[in-house]
């Protein structure tokens, strides 16, 4: 990640977050649990502390298995990501408007 995304700076740059978040900014496909690890850019510990609970309230969800290792994805059929992507397009909308201002702003000077 270069940089925080909107939604990691509006509610707190915590690894619960970042492996949310990541999910979300790659919805559609599907992930190890080493791909998570290296795209939410933290330790293998940090997720395996947090994994329970993301799994737990169904954020995730298993999408297919090939041998040992199990591929994941954002359930987004689960309540709890449909009111994040809700929050997440409100602050992309948010941030796009203050854009516009500040450019009308800058033109009316």
């Amino acid at each position: 990640m270069t940089g925080n995304s909107l939604l990691l700076k509006l509610v707190g740059d915590v690894p619960a977050f970042r492996i949310v978040d990541f999910l979300i900014e790659n919805k559609g496909l599907d992930f190890s649990k080493k791909e998570i690890i290296e795209g939410a850019e933290i330790s293998k510990a940090t997720l395996f502390n947090y994994w329970e609970e993301v799994e737990d309230t169904e954020i995730v969800k298993p999408t297919r298995k090939f041998g040992k290792t199990t591929l994941f994805t954002l359930n987004t059929s689960n309540p709890i990501v449909k009111r994040l992507l809700d929050l997440e397009l409100e602050i992309i909308r948010h941030s796009m408007d203050k854009k516009a201002e500040r450019k009308i702003a800058v033109l009316a000077s």
